[in-house]
């Protein structure tokens, strides 16, 4: 490892990276708050949020950071929970200049931060099918290529082209779809890469048809999901065929955990593979709870149950409980 700069040395020492950071065009906010941008509205404060203007802004921004700085890129927040200890380093947040839609005759090309409803409705207005699933998924399209994401029978991997990023180094790079090495609600991203915009296939087709369509995923997302409640998504993973034919709610739900709570957290009964916050839940709370339904339904069915929701940060010094410890009420 190379040895670090005199300056970058006494900034990482005393715990303070203001003098580290680069110029950007963006906003740079110190102390930002971060858990009322999460879908959860939990967790503590980024120690820097940084929001380029655009992707050579972000470039030019990650080219000037010393590496030895953390930094970590979060979307529209949606399958987050944020500790409540908050984030160290430097947190990444694409707003305004990576949301701009170019529709082609077969796809289109969407900013990193376009929200994947916004992406379906667009392709719907055009004629262009094959991206409705995204209006079932509540996200951006940067945190869709990251994860893989996918639902209604199709995922980010059968429609994407390219993808552009922007590397820790700062280069700017275009990656096609097989060399993201994508897998179930995984790609194989270089550590630390933004993306920052991305191509999808469509098909042309009658718009109506492809507004029904997102119609009727909107209506099935609504009847079998706590849409408005507040909460992250699919908690956990859907085990391996190998290991369980079953899906994680039926797992869950056969553990006993529909309606589980901790503190402010509870298990959905709506849709078990959903926690919720019912208004007073803090991240541990929620992480907490999410490792009790772990821990019974390994001991209900034998099957270990993986995060889907990605869990970031620190935590506080006074969180409830750590993860996996005690027994919920």
């Amino acid at each position: 490892m190379n040895a670090l700069s005199p300056l970058t040395e006494r900034a990482m020492q005393g715990g303070e990276i203001a003098p580290l950071l680069p110029p950007l065009r963006g906003r740079i906010s110190q102390h930002a708050p971060l858990g009322p941008r999460s879908w959860f509205r939990v967790g503590g404060p980024a120690e820097v949020l940084v929001q380029p203007a655009d992707a050579e802004d972000l470039a030019a921004f990650l080219a000037a950071l010393p590496l030895e700085v953390p930094v970590l890129t979060i979307g529209a927040a949606s399958n987050l929970i944020i500790r409540d200890g908050g984030i160290a380093g430097v947190v990444i947040r694409l707003a305004r200049g990576f949301t701009d839609i170019t529709v082609e005759e077969d796809g289109l090309v969407a900013g990193a931060a376009c929200l994947d409803m916004t992406i379906a409705e667009t392709a719907a207005e055009a004629g262009l099918a094959g991206l409705e699933f995204l209006a079932g998924i509540p996200g951006s399209l940067g945190g869709a290529v990251a994860m893989n994401a996918g639902a209604y029978d199709s995922d980010t991997a059968a429609v994407l082209d390219w993808a552009e990023i922007v590397t820790r180094e700062g280069a700017l790079v275009r990656v096609e779809n097989a060399k993201l090495r994508f897998g179930y609600r995984h790609s194989a991203l270089p550590p630390g890469a933004v993306v920052v915009r991305a191509r999808l296939r469509a098909i042309p087709a009658p718009r109506e048809t492809v507004a029904s369509r997102i119609a009727e995923i909107r209506a099935a997302r609504e009847a079998s999901q706590p849409v408005r409640a507040r909460t992250g998504g699919s908690t956990f993973r859907n085990p391996d065929a190998v290991l369980s034919s079953k899906k994680a709610w039926a797992l869950i739900d056969e553990a006993g955990c529909r309606g589980l709570t901790l503190g402010g957290a509870q298990v959905s009964e709506k849709h078990c593979n959903f926690l919720l916050n019912t208004g007073a839940a803090t991240a541990a709370d929620l992480e907490s709870l999410g490792e009790e339904v772990r821990r019974r339904v390994r001991a209900a069915t034998g099957v270990q149950l993986d995060w889907e929701i990605k869990r970031i940060g620190r935590p506080s010094a006074a969180g409830r409980t750590a993860p996996g410890a005690g027994d919920p009420a």
